[in-house]
């Protein structure tokens, strides 16, 4: 049993009691998609209404199409694979706008206050016609409407499939045409064992000199020198999941020389096989290197998961002490995609939001035992 698992005990803190503490934590996810964040209820209605072709129109024997359940072995390309029929359910205008609202809405539901919320808009449009634009502005006016009924701030990353280098610039060029509607990066995700980033370096460069962030895939599944081409390739300022990069002692001295934070996300690397218990997954050791690490949902409806859950993951069973939770809270502040200024009254609010909570535990805690 671990130190941090016997001083729960110590404290008389259950599970439930832990969750309830992690739910309370004011959070940040930088690594979300919204092709991965939708309500299966959501998706039964909209097939209802538009007629979507399904293998199934019975929630429960839909779900292992969308949503990875106990039956299914750790497996990248099968985790990648219910993304194909995702694609489906983006029929129309209000479709669109209701899944990215409802993603908005989801986390801030679950104590998120800052979300950067990655799409692909070829996932959105490619099925139905649409244009780019117009899907990119119908996300905006979503998450824009979501910010105005919940207490969460969202900042968008457009995401580019590894696998679609023909639409790479005219997304990028969509990306930089809306900075000052909220779109502060682009993303490089999808197959990375199959689709070097040799194609895309020209789009990153010029994006990053429209004042675009790069955030990149790598070492999820491909080899730990895939970071190394993020970084010196497509000048990628953060990295997506990373967990391979503890093969190779290069790839994390550079992490951590350039403080490159890692975008991780637990359940999803045990799910796609790339780590095969959750006591192996390298975030407390990264952690202690110095490398500044992030816990993320990546797919939360796919993966059945909530930015708490994962938390409560980290603890229960990646063995990341809950001490340090608050400082990888702020590592995602300073790692957010916001000018610098922002970016410091979101570090600040996150510090005294996070100080003001652990002495509400504390007080609480100690009232609970004289009470006991």
């Amino acid at each position: 049993m671990s130190t941090e698992t016997n001083l729960y005990k110590e404290k008389g803190l259950t599970l439930r009691n832990l969750r309830s503490i992690l739910f309370n934590l004011p959070k940040i996810d930088l690594h979300r998609h919204l092709e991965g964040s939708l309500r299966l209820a959501t998706l039964a209605e909209i097939a209802h209404e538009h007629g979507v072709d399904l293998p199934s129109w019975n929630l429960e024997q839909l779900r292992p199409y969308v949503q990875v359940v106990d039956d299914d072995q750790p497996d990248f390309h099968g985790f990648l694979a219910k993304f194909k029929l995702l694609r489906r359910f983006y029929s129309s205008r209000e479709a669109v706008i209701r899944v990215a609202y409802e993603a908005v809405a989801d986390a801030a539901e679950d104590n998120i206050r800052y979300l950067e919320l990655r799409f692909n808009p070829v996932a959105l449009a490619f099925n139905q016609g649409f244009s780019f634009e117009e899907v990119v502005d119908w996300v905006i006016s979503a998450t824009d409407q979501a910010q105005d009924d919940y207490p969460i701030q969202v900042r968008l990353i457009v995401q580019i499939g590894r696998h679609e280098p023909q639409y790479a610039r005219q997304l990028a060029e969509i990306a930089a045409d809306r900075q000052e509607r909220g779109v502060v990066a682009i993303d490089l995700a999808g197959d990375e064992i199959t689709y070097p980033v040799t194609d895309f370096v020209d789009v990153f460069r010029w994006a990053k000199q429209q004042g675009l962030h790069i955030t990149v895939h790598a070492a999820e599944a491909g080899p730990p020198s895939n970071v190394i081409a993020a970084i010196e390739m497509l000048g990628a300022e953060r990295i997506g999941h990373g967990v391979r990069a503890k093969e190779d002692l290069s790839v994390i001295d550079l992490l951590n020389q350039q403080q490159v934070p890692l975008e991780m996300c637990p359940t999803s690397n045990l799910q796609t096989g790339i780590i095969p218990k959750l006591a192996q997954h390298p975030l407390f050791a990264f952690y202690q290197i110095g490398i500044p690490v992030t816990i993320n949902t990546d797919d939360p409806s796919i993966s059945n998961t909530t930015l708490t859950d994962e938390f409560l993951v980290a603890t229960h069973g990646a063995g990341v002490p809950f001490r340090v939770l608050p400082e990888i809270i702020l590592n995602a502040a300073k790692a957010a995609f916001l000018p610098e200024p922002e970016k410091k009254r979101l570090v600040d609010w996150f510090d005294n939001a996070l100080i003001k909570n652990a002495a509400a535990f504390n007080q609480n805690h100690v009232k609970k035992n004289v009470d006991d």
